[in-house]
């Protein structure tokens, strides 16, 4: 049987390493940002999306690594953020308990 922390992310956690995933290369905190907002219709803070990626970090389930400074962004670099195979691994598991909790609930299909 898992540990009970071993798949638990909050909410945030979640739909951060969604979007990191779904950026791939392209992940740093401000298209993180630009994509949640796009695709869950929530606003999320800069601060909010950066404190989520250093808890993953620190927990392993990203790695980050700075590039190049641009002259867009008046010589500062970017942080990009990648998620590990443990990131992927943990939404699989958060994934999985949560279908096998709506297995069989019609409310959740939208049937009666």
């Amino acid at each position: 049987m898992a540990r009970h922390n071993e798949f638990l992310l909050g909410t945030l956690e979640q739909i951060v390493l969604l979007a990191a995933m779904r950026l791939g290369d392209e992940a740093y905190g401000m298209t993180i940002r630009d994509e949640i907002e796009k695709r869950t219709g929530r606003a999320v803070s800069f601060g909010a999306v950066y404190v989520t990626l250093q808890r993953l970090e620190d927990k392993g389930l990203v790695s980050s690594w700075v590039g190049e400074p641009t002259a867009e962004r008046g010589g500062r670099a970017k942080r990009f953020f990648q998620v590990t195979a443990s990131g992927r691994q943990a939404v699989r598991k958060v994934q999985d308990a949560i279908a096998a909790m709506a297995k069989g609930l019609r409310e959740v299909r939208g049937t009666t």
